[in-house]
């Protein structure tokens, strides 16, 4: 009798344990498939911005998932899935790939060559500030290039450039290809051209499990108290369809301030912040969260229009010409 109280004992304590455990997520193909539909469904921000209809989406796809498809299989499925958002904020992260969607830079002008200005107009004499910026100094502008916004931001390298450009009529930002990075560096560096907090416009956070569960927040930037400014000088930013993410931001903040022109062509939009989860197998998802409008209420999703477009002709290159940053320089002679 002891034997079987012992074994009802061990029993009934294994039962305990399993009822307070968690089931965990099964990682089959099909869970998996359901998992990163499920995610973006509740998650992503431009279902109808994009009119994307997520249903047939998932109509579409499932049918190509089986039980005994390999990781790779199942990766390409979920990645063709996700390829319908039409989003490059939009990543399925494993070990062995990164699902991206480059279509949103296709089709359009490159705008920047960097070995045309290097050997055309810097000739070596381009200076390196505390590692982020590169600024060169033309007669009426400082040229400043800021390659990426995930490149630190330094007082220092701030206050080096803005003495420099105070000394001219005009300052030349060149963000081409600044494919984005860190979203705190946007309102550090445009701190530093306005005198008193501004608002940028509003940011619309995913809420809900609807389409349109939303909840707005006006964003401002605020000055830093007794930081060195330009201001009352005009500033010429020059774009192309690289400028992507915290670059798109920067231009949708910059553009309608006094004596701002921006100057190249469209961005490359990006304007919704990722948010992220795990998948039950380990892979990581990232959808676009939120959407933000500018101070006139447009949607930055799709990219920002120049206040003068500009394209960089082939013959322009065969005479060693930026024709982006000449437009610049011209405005700034005037």
């Amino acid at each position: 009798m002891k034997k079987l109280g012992l074994i009802l004992l061990m029993l009934m304590s294994f039962s305990c344990e399993k009822a307070l455990m968690t089931p965990s997520p099964d990682t089959n193909p099909k869970a998996v498939f359901q998992q990163v539909w499920d995610f973006a469904n509740e998650k992503y921000s431009f279902f109808e911005f994009k009119k994307v209809d997520w249903d047939k989406a998932y109509k579409t796809h499932i049918v190509n998932i089986k039980d005994t498809m390999t990781d790779e299989q199942l990766f390409k499925v979920c990645a063709d899935l996700l390829y319908e958002l039409k989003d490059e904020h939009v990543n399925l992260i494993s070990q062995f790939d990164v699902s991206r969607n480059p279509e949103v830079f296709l089709d359009y002008p490159t705008n920047y060559f960097a070995d045309v200005l290097n050997r055309n107009y810097f000739n070596g004499r381009k200076q390196i500030v505390d590692g982020s910026f590169g600024i060169f100094e033309f007669p009426n502008a400082l040229y400043l290039r800021y390659a990426s916004f995930s490149d630190n931001i330094s007082d220092f390298a701030l206050d080096y450039v803005i003495d420099k450009a105070n000394s001219k009529k005009s300052l030349i930002i060149d963000l081409r290809d600044n494919g984005g990075g860190a979203v705190l560096n946007i309102d550090k560096l445009c701190s530093r051209f306005i005198d008193k907090k501004t608002v940028m416009g509003v940011e619309f956070h995913k809420s809900g499990p609807g389409k349109e569960d939303f909840l707005g927040q006006e964003i401002s930037v605020d000055i830093e108290k007794d930081s060195k400014k330009f201001i009352n000088k005009p500033i010429y930013i020059l774009t192309n369809r690289g400028c992507y993410s915290a670059t798109n931001k920067f231009v949708a903040y910059m553009k309608g301030l006094a004596k701002v022109t921006i100057i190249g062509g469209q961005t490359g939009g990006g304007g919704g912040l990722p948010t992220a989860t795990e998948i039950s197998n380990g892979w990581v998802l990232r959808v676009s969260g939120s959407q933000f409008f500018d101070r006139n209420k447009l949607n930055i999703e799709n990219g920002i229009m120049p206040d003068i477009k500009v394209d960089i002709l082939a013959t322009d290159l065969v005479n060693g010409k930026d024709s982006i940053l000449e437009r610049a320089l011209l405005e700034s002679a005037k």
